[in-house]
């Protein structure tokens, strides 16, 4: 991108876009062009003043963020950051069906909070906007089939776990897949994607409403059971144990929250040959040596393909090293999955 990236902000109150301002001047790679104190404020700009970035609050006067989003995408798409609090996580996600790339918390004025905003602003105005021209579109699924209490998956079970990777882009993959999955898949499904602090929760309730399929924030103890997606929070790590989830305390220098390479390493060790490892979008290379340890188990390594990919960077690496046994397209990978996991029910039956 020549010259610095042309940022609308957008929020109805005067001291929090003063302070995204201010973060913004101290960056010499950022220009802000435009203050909006509302939806409607915002989609105006974006229209006369064409911007690279807009950071979009959600609770404002007039036409609130959710609708601005809408209106943004479908008429003048430009990568879209929402800035809002924890306790709106849900709707952040919403936002994300609707067209916007990330979400991030309100930053403090804290360095290293400053920082990473800063970091995924640049990111985020670096996606390709043609890929949010049109809204996610997932059925909300309003109807559970009941089912017996399943047995939880033990390392003799024979049973696949299936182990996904997730970065930039990546709650709108998972979206689609777990929308698609029935509610009788037979295995657990265990996620690390990359999110801000305290957002884990929102993006687990958000898929939740979504999928036929229980998804929920992970617990540490707690087993691994066939047909619950389970969502590693960002402030600690998830990986398999034989007694079930561990969640690991993040250390101050961890580049990635949560890694992704320690969720697909542990399940690699867990479950060997019966370990499925899916990295899907995101930037960075985080979950190639965590694939890496499940194919050296005998395991199953899958990718997302590039046309499908918000950004084609943790998947492209993986493919480059030569670490993918299936490249697949967004919408093949939820039957790829089912066609994976069902036939272990047949196999296990016949002996």
């Amino acid at each position: 991108m020549a010259g610095p990236i042309r940022v609308v902000i957008a929020d109805d109150s005067s001291l929090a876009r003063s302070l995204l301002r201010s973060y913004y001047a101290e960056d010499g790679d950022f220009d802000v062009i435009g203050e909006a104190r509302n939806g409607r404020e915002a989609v105006d700009m974006v229209r006369m003043l064409r911007p690279n970035l807009v950071t979009m609050d959600l609770v404002m006067p007039v036409m609130g963020g959710l609708e601005a989003i809408e209106e943004i995408m479908g008429h003048r798409p430009v990568p879209i950051l929402v800035v809002s609090s924890v306790a709106d996580a849900s709707n952040a996600y919403a936002a994300v069906a609707r067209g916007a790339v990330d979400v991030t918390g309100k930053p403090s004025p804290v360095a290293d909070d400053v920082a990473e905003f800063l970091a995924k602003s640049r990111q985020v105005a670096s996606v390709p906007v043609i890929t949010h021209i049109r809204s996610l579109q997932v059925r909300r699924q309003t109807e559970r089939t009941p089912a017996a209490q399943p047995a939880a998956v033990t390392p003799g079970c024979g049973g696949r776990v299936f182990a996904i990777a997730a970065s930039t882009g990546g709650p709108q993959a998972l979206a689609r897949i777990l929308a698609a999955l029935p509610a009788d898949f037979p295995c657990p499904l265990l996620i690390a994607q990359h999110i801000s602090d305290g957002f884990a929760a929102g993006m687990a309730e958000w898929l939740g409403s979504l999928s036929r399929l229980p998804v929920r924030l992970a617990r540490g103890g707690e087993t691994l059971t066939p047909g619950v997606v389970l969502v590693s929070p960002s402030e600690s790590h998830m990986t398999a144990s034989p007694t079930g989830v561990v969640l690991c305390p993040r250390l101050p220098d961890d580049l990635y929250r949560p890694s992704c390479d320690t969720l697909l390493s542990s399940v690699a060790s867990m479950y060997g040959r019966r370990a499925v490892g899916l990295v899907l979008t995101g930037m960075g290379s985080d979950g190639a040596r965590g694939l890496e340890r499940i194919r050296q188990a005998g395991g199953q390594a899958l990718v997302q393909d590039e046309a499908s990919s918000v950004v084609f960077g943790m998947n492209r690496v993986a493919i480059e090293r030569g670490l993918a046994h299936r490249v697949l397209p967004l919408e093949a990978i939820a039957g790829t999955l089912l066609e994976m996991a069902r036939p272990q029910i047949g196999r296990e039956g016949a002996g």
